[in-house]
């Protein structure tokens, strides 16, 4: 079974935990909104011009989406590696439905997270922040269970990106 919800000690002994965000909460600045805004209203603009309503819905739809996820505080949810698979919040993943794992650590450039892949390609990659956690334990115990990627030596173009724009 790939994912349960945590209702009981079934799922294993902890063998470490720690709290992570719910997500990446970014300090925007005005400059930020203002370009954003601009932005967003030029590609309203464009779909009218175009005819692509569906469009101009949808921006309008993110834009409204941003502006109310950026007025909340993210809930801290507990991360936990167990012998049977990895907990978070509620969920429960089994070491089966994970290819593998790696450990990016650059403090010097704020990139400090932890990524699980699953064997589901169309499953998202797990990214787990390690704050101010000690990788090498992490990596000790997650190789009795899982296979390290040794290739990715950098974050993903994705959240490289989204941190540039802060999305």
């Amino acid at each position: 079974m790939p994912e349960k919800q945590n209702s009981s000690d079934e799922l294993g002994k902890k063998i470490i935990s720690w709290s992570i965000p719910e997500y990446d909460k970014h300090e925007r600045e005005k400059n930020w909104y203002i370009i954003s805004a601009i932005v967003g209203l030029l590609f309203i603009i464009y779909s009218f011009f175009s005819g692509n309503f569906l469009f101009a819905a949808i921006i309008i739809i993110g834009a409204l989406v941003i502006i109310i996820h950026d007025g909340q505080e993210p809930m801290a949810v507990d991360f936990i590696i167990t012998d049977q698979g990895l907990i978070v919040g509620k969920k429960f993943y089994d070491y089966d439905v994970i290819k593998d794992f790696s450990i990016v650590y650059k403090p010097n450039q704020n990139i400090k997270n932890l990524y699980f892949e699953f064997k589901n390609v169309i499953k998202p990659r797990l990214s787990i922040p390690l704050k101010s956690m000690n990788p090498l334990p992490i990596r000790e115990n997650l190789l009795k269970y899982l296979p390290e990627d040794l290739e990715r030596t950098d974050q993903p173009l994705s959240e490289a990106l989204a941190k540039m724009f802060k999305l």
